[in-house]
């Protein structure tokens, strides 16, 4: 699996390093310089993790952090040069889920977001799709910041096309999925279902779609 890094550095020259670094281990790599950068890099991509520079031109990290953690559930690392215990803990209790001081091994840092998201992958709250975000803790999904009010069985739909990404999947095992049992001869519960949603997908540009002979995926419009 292919994960991807928002790197938030204001320095040209710690951005290279830690981006070779990075897609030299198959990461894919996205960036922003500021603060306003980030937040617009979240809006647009989905994101498995942010190194974070602690001290940003047009913003500090510490209530950056706070403002991501408050609408994207991604683990954060800081990386920062003020090393002193106060600062480590700031940046632990506003939200950070690690902190690397400067100067570092860049190896440690690759090490360190390894370790992170191999945490985080075995509790994730949300999944996301382009600008789609469900959150299986309240069991909701939002297009952006609109919730877009999904019944059980909608919600249950797009919850088990988006934990098969790129895979269609047949609508036999999509009954199974949403109904808790086997299918049988009848699908138009499972029709109706995919007819709502839809409905509701449009504001996000997004679609259920059916590939002949294969089943139904979640697709862009």
């Amino acid at each position: 699996m292919s994960y991807t890094i928002l790197l938030v550095e204001d320095n040209p020259h710690i951005m290279e390093i830690n981006r070779e670094a990075l897609i030299m281990e198959d990461f894919g790599v996205v960036e922003a310089t500021n603060g306003k950068a980030c937040m617009e890099v979240l809006r647009t991509h989905d994101v498995d993790m942010i190194v974070l520079d602690i001290m940003l031109p047009d913003s500090d990290g510490l209530t950056l952090c706070r403002q991501i953690k408050a609408q994207y559930d991604i683990p954060i690392l800081f990386l920062s040069a003020l090393g002193e215990n106060e600062q480590i803990i700031q940046g632990l209790r506003s939200g950070g889920d690690d902190y690397l001081p400067k100067p570092y091994d860049i190896r440690v840092l690759v090490a360190r977001i390894e370790a992170r998201l191999r945490a985080s992958q075995r509790r994730k709250r949300f999944m996301t799709f382009s600008g789609l975000k469900l959150d299986t803790a309240l069991l909701t999904a939002y297009s952006g910041e609109t919730d877009l009010l999904l019944s059980q069985k909608e919600y249950l739909l797009l919850l088990t096309l988006l934990g098969n990404p790129n895979r269609p999947i047949e609508k036999e095992e999509l009954y199974s999925a949403v109904w808790g049992m086997a299918a049988g001869g009848d699908m138009s519960a499972l029709h109706t279902t995919i007819s709502r949603l839809n409905k509701k997908l449009e504001s996000a540009g997004k679609r259920v779609s059916h590939r002949r002979g294969e089943g139904y995926a979640l697709e862009e419009i």
